[in-house]
């Protein structure tokens, strides 16, 4: 049986609650991806594997199954405490050549700040392993655009769940995920 996967998902949620394992279970089930034995791999994306939409993915899983995720998970019962996980994506233009998933979760972020920088993370990788140098100081924008040109990534993207605790002392938490389905 091959360990490759052929399909990938991207998902998010959020929960909240007053233990904060059940906050992350409740998270869980905001992405839908609850009653799965998940294990978290690193952030290789598989050569040729194709993005379907999370609908489709879960129709492809069953409960209880042992499902590998790259996934970022941010928690905190801090009241008004501003946190977001994200997973950014970057697929290289020749298929047989493996991308990058990257995880990034943080204090203080908004969805668009943290999924920019998780999209640059992934990206950033890919570009090293393709050889496209990369001026680091340049802006996400500017980076985007020498992706663009030099014709060796075909699309990077994120999925990014961000959330503001409430002032009750219970504790929010948040995921993003990439879903990789053998």
């Amino acid at each position: 049986m091959s360990m490759v996967p052929r399909r990938v998902f991207f998902t998010k949620g959020v929960g909240t609650h007053k233990e904060e394992l059940h906050s992350f279970e409740l998270a869980l089930r905001d992405a839908g991806i609850e009653k799965l034995n998940i294990v978290t791999v690193s952030s290789i994306f598989p050569p040729g594997c194709k993005v379907i939409s999370r609908t489709q993915g879960l129709k492809m899983l069953s409960p209880g199954q042992v499902t590998f995720c790259v996934m970022s998970r941010c928690c905190s019962n801090e009241p008004r405490r501003l946190m977001a996980a994200s997973v950014g994506c970057a697929i290289p233009m020749d298929k047989k050549v493996y991308g990058y998933l990257s995880e990034h979760h943080a204090f203080g972020q908004t969805d668009k700040f943290a999924g920019d920088y998780a999209e640059d993370l992934a990206a950033a990788m890919l570009a090293s392993t393709l050889g496209i140098e990369l001026d680091e100081n340049l802006g996400w924008d500017e980076k985007k655009e020498i992706y663009r040109i030099s014709d060796k990534i075909v699309r990077t993207t994120n999925i990014t769940q961000s959330a503001i605790v409430k002032g009750d002392g219970r504790y929010t938490t948040v995921i993003a995920a990439a879903v990789l389905i053998l």
